[in-house]
């Protein structure tokens, strides 16, 4: 993929600060941090997203995540952190190599989570759950 942002990194390409580097995973911070640590984590393999990764790799990914997670906690002295995975630009996606966001969170740091809806009956929430139900192969 020579026009992925992230291959370029993985190749040297692009410079990134890296905090972690295994066989199969890069960790680098993000340029445009949500809070001070906020580091990305993704495959040295190319896939677009989570649909399209394999398993193996997904598993190679959430060890390096959790591995960096704490890492985060304990260097940046933070008291949690959220793991964020964007799939499709109409989730946010802008890069299309697959990726998890690690962001360093404390009580003020004043980053809000989206809104909540409700299910207008228990109704309309079985019927969506059947829509999905149905729809895993």
């Amino acid at each position: 993929m020579n026009d992925c942002l992230f291959c370029n990194i993985i190749k040297r390409e692009i410079p990134s600060d890296i905090v972690f580097e295994d066989e199969h995973t890069l960790a680098f911070l993000d340029i445009n941090p949500n809070n001070l640590g906020h580091t990305l984590v993704i495959p040295k393999d190319h896939h677009e997203n989570l649909g399209s990764t394999p398993l193996a790799t997904l598993t190679n990914v959430m060890e390096t995540s959790q591995k960096v997670g704490k890492a985060i906690m304990k260097g940046m002295e933070v008291e949690g952190f959220n793991v964020i995975q964007n799939n499709g630009s109409v989730a946010g996606q802008a890069i299309f190599h697959i990726h998890f966001h690690i962001i360093p969170r404390v009580s003020d740091d004043g980053l809000r989570h989206w809104p909540h809806k409700k299910y207008e009956s228990p109704e309309e929430a079985a019927a969506v759950a059947k829509k999905i139900t149905d729809a895993i192969s």
